[in-house]
């Protein structure tokens, strides 16, 4: 169990906060998600980083990565709020980084039966109820990267393999309309440009599970040739795309969108830069 800054903001394992100015209503052209690394922001940077949300991206739905169990990371919640955004995760961090899943239109409801085996903060899942009717499932998660020497790779193939055998249930578990899954993967696709030698079979197989469970590489559908990185090596300056989001297959034609935004990175608020995606409504 947490028992830094964002312990003040848990209710048990899980961090709820309400927003402390009105939501608005359901946007009329449709829903915009962004996923960002944020890259366990101190609070100067945090600050600057809601503030580039709010400003920039007028998004909807946000999928944070990498948030620290620190005063940055309480910061971060707090603004989010200050700004009208309900905020969730799972808060038993003992350390490590949590993903955080935020809305500032609809009702935003944990799910509590979607948890990770391994590592389970590093993934959040819920439903948002629009008042038009519609209610979408978002998962945001955070998959470890291949870590120091003396745990190489160990969080990250135990993360995955309890990833893969949560995904089947997703569709029955968030039942009633589009399910988006969002956030930093910590892997490429097969066939990335460039080839990184460095990943194994097992990572590509576990991009390859999100399709096999009915999920659709959002960017990758809507720009099929497209060479895009969100994430740049520090050495070498090689690219990689590790963000990614992921549309349950009966919806993508609600899909309206799905890019990088490159401005955050460009301007030092994170290393990663962020990933937008626009979603129909249909209402009810």
């Amino acid at each position: 169990m947490t028992t830094g800054p964002l312990a003040s903001l848990t209710d048990g394992s899980q961090l709820t906060l309400l927003p402390l100015t009105p939501p608005p209503a359901a946007p009329a052209a449709g829903l915009r998600l962004l996923t960002w690394n944020v890259q366990h922001a101190a609070p100067a940077r945090a600050r600057q980083q809601v503030a580039w949300l709010v400003a920039r991206c007028d998004a909807d739905v946000l999928v944070l990565t990498e948030v620290a169990d620190t005063p940055g990371g309480r910061t971060l919640v707090q603004s989010l709020a200050e700004n009208g955004y309900s905020v969730h995760g799972n808060a038993e961090v003992d350390g490590d980084y949590l993903v955080l899943v935020a809305a500032r239109a609809g009702r935003l409801e944990p799910v509590a039966p979607v948890r990770a085996g391994h590592l389970p903060h590093r993934l959040a899942a819920a439903r948002l109820y629009l008042p038009g009717g519609q209610t979408v499932g978002l998962v945001g998660m955070y998959v470890p990267s291949r870590g120091a020497k003396e745990r190489r790779n160990l969080d990250k193939r135990a993360f995955q393999d309890a990833v893969v055998a949560v995904l089947p249930g997703l569709r029955v578990l968030m039942a009633e309309g589009p399910v988006l899954i969002a956030g930093d993967l910590n892997v490429v696709e097969p066939g990335h440009q460039p080839h990184h030698t460095v990943f194994g079979g097992w990572e590509y197989d576990f991009y390859r599970a999100f399709g096999t469970a009915g999920f659709v590489d959002a960017f990758r559908h809507l720009h099929p040739d497209a060479v895009e990185h969100s994430w740049f090596g520090r050495r070498s300056g090689a690219g990689y795309r590790f963000d990614h989001v992921f549309c349950s297959a009966p919806h993508l034609p609600a899909l309206r969108d799905c890019r990088y935004l490159h401005a955050p990175r460009e301007q030092g608020l994170s290393d990663h830069s962020a990933m937008l995606a626009t979603l129909a409504l249909t209402g009810g």
